[in-house]
């Protein structure tokens, strides 16, 4: 609900994932020298031209991991807001497919799916479908927030981030660095593991990865009831689902696509739901 003139001058910090070049990819496949286009060919010019154009003092970073790339600029802002180097966050992800080039190499590579979906944690699963969209979110202090009457659809209570490190290929994920990661945030939040109602999970729809963070998903709740001392519910408590299966996978922006999805169904009290899902592993 804010005017973008009401934010010139201030340390408001934009940090943009992104990790595709369609545009560029087109340029040079239509020949155009390499002048064209100028500093637009690189990743920066996403978040360094939004700052110029809303006049925004804070630090301003595109940041590319791949699939998680929105996750860690969130990481980055809220460090970015704790440590004072902004008082305001935008952040977001970017993800346009105009380009053939990135899907027929996931195609080549046997990751997408044989009908374009995303079947997650359905036994069904073949691959992803690939999706396109912009997300983004405004993060401050709570007590800013709270002071400036902000319209709040959610609290940041922790963050982590990790690599897989030397896992069987450089995109297969690592199941003990996936159990660390949701042990090490829930640890930091203070959050008590039976209260846990929903987890939006990665659930890309392949048959490698889903099998994967589903049992990593469990050892890790297996994991914090014993550090917590305490007896897992005797009833299930804890909803799994992922977005892609709604709306495909956004690659660079599906992280943040799928915080959206969360505080949306915190406010309306509903879940969408995994339409696609009629065999689930167990």
């Amino acid at each position: 609900g804010y005017r973008p003139g009401s934010l010139s001058v201030s340390r408001t910090g934009v940090f943009v994932g992104v990790s595709t070049s369609d545009y560029k990819d087109l340029s040079q496949l239509a020949g155009a020298s390499v002048q064209f286009g100028g500093d637009s060919a690189f990743h920066y010019m996403i978040a360094n031209r939004l700052s110029y154009l809303l006049d925004l003092r804070g630090p301003s970073e595109p940041v590319d991991t791949a699939c998680s790339s929105s996750l860690v600029a969130l990481h980055r802002a809220v460090g970015a807001l704790a440590s004072g180097d902004c008082e305001i966050a935008l952040v977001g992800g970017v993800n346009v497919i105009a380009s053939p080039i990135n899907s027929v190499r996931a195609y080549d590579n046997g990751i997408l799916s044989s009908d374009g979906r995303c079947k997650t944690f359905d036994q069904s699963a073949d691959g992803y479908g690939r999706g396109e969209g912009v997300a983004v979110l405004m993060l401050k202090p709570l007590r800013n927030a709270q002071a400036d009457r902000d319209h709040i659809y959610g609290l940041v209570r922790a963050s982590a981030e990790n690599h897989g490190g030397r896992a069987a290929s450089h995109s297969a994920p690592n199941p003990l660095a996936q159990q660390q990661l949701i042990i090490d945030a829930y640890r930091t939040a203070d959050v008590d593991i039976r209260t846990v109602g929903y987890i939006e999970a990665h659930g890309t729809g392949t048959v490698l990865g889903d099998p994967i963070e589903f049992n990593a998903l469990k050892a890790a709740f297996g994991e914090l009831y014993r550090q917590q001392g305490v007896e897992a519910p005797a009833q299930p408590h804890c909803m799994l689902g992922s977005v892609k299966s709604n709306i495909g996978h956004l690659e660079a922006a599906a992280g943040v696509a799928g915080v959206i999805k969360v505080l949306m169904m915190m406010r309306h009290g509903r879940s969408p739901g995994n339409p696609l899902l009629t065999s689930p592993y167990r």
